[in-house]
């Protein structure tokens, strides 16, 4: 499905990415693990289309993506919640929904799309017609996951979902993309929730400092020391 083989990406002389070679296979859920600054975003935007990598290749289904435009891949199946979510404040929830079924493929879909979002989303029906700007962090979080569903996506990717949110709703989005999964859509997940995200996770890779430094299953990585150590903290240590 999604094949990354040895990509490099720089934000001028600044080298971000290394040599990254991973994969997401149908039907997945994969987690992205690594410490701020280690390249988790710059790999996402680089997928996305958002940024050119230097070297390497990012295959979708077989298609080289590394010069193809971030419409064109949205088009193309795959769609990103972007940290920090950019909502339009002052549009309202369902304005903001409908911006995601821009795309040619996701037009036909996109009553049915709508009524998807709210059934996973049951705050958002009930304020369907809000202004954006005066809903929760977390009520937020939801309108930028059903933007990307919206889409009507193959590959869903999320930068750091439950940064700022509550932890009730923290669960519910979280709740939300084993649903979307079990739906049929894939999922690559950089989330600084570790203990969430692995668990949730098939399988994970570990970057730091631009490179892949571990990879194995959700439940080997929750299992092993380093990862315990680096991101659970010494408590989650002892216990192990």
């Amino acid at each position: 499905m999604l094949e990354i083989r040895d990509l490099e990406a720089a934000y001028g002389d600044a080298r971000a990415l290394s040599g990254v070679t991973l994969s997401v296979g149908p039907g997945e859920i994969v987690a992205l693990l690594g410490p701020n600054g280690a390249g988790k975003s710059t790999l996402l935007k680089s997928i996305a289309g958002l940024l050119r990598p230097r070297a390497g290749a990012i295959h979708w289904e077989g298609e080289d993506l590394s010069r193809v435009g971030a419409h064109a891949i949205v088009e193309r199946g795959l769609a990103m919640v972007p940290e920090g979510r950019r909502l339009f404040g002052t549009m309202t929830v369902e304005e903001n929904l409908e911006l995601g079924a821009f795309a040619p493929r996701a037009r036909g879909t996109r009553r049915a799309s709508l009524e998807r979002v709210f059934a996973l989303f049951p705050d958002l029906r009930e304020r369907r017609q809000q202004i954006v700007r005066a809903l929760s962090g977390g009520q937020q979080q939801m309108v930028a996951v059903g933007r990307a569903l919206m889409t009507n996506p193959r590959l869903l990717m999320l930068d750091e979902p439950s940064l700022g949110i509550a932890p009730r709703l923290v669960r519910s989005i979280l709740e939300a993309l084993v649903e979307i999964n079990r739906g049929g859509v894939a999922v690559f997940l950089v989330e600084q929730n570790v203990q969430a995200a692995l668990t949730l996770a098939h399988r994970a890779y570990v970057l730091e400092s631009g490179r892949i430094v571990g990879e194995g299953s959700g439940a080997a990585l929750l299992r092993d020391p380093h990862i315990r150590r680096a991101y659970l903290g010494p408590l989650a240590v002892r216990e192990g």
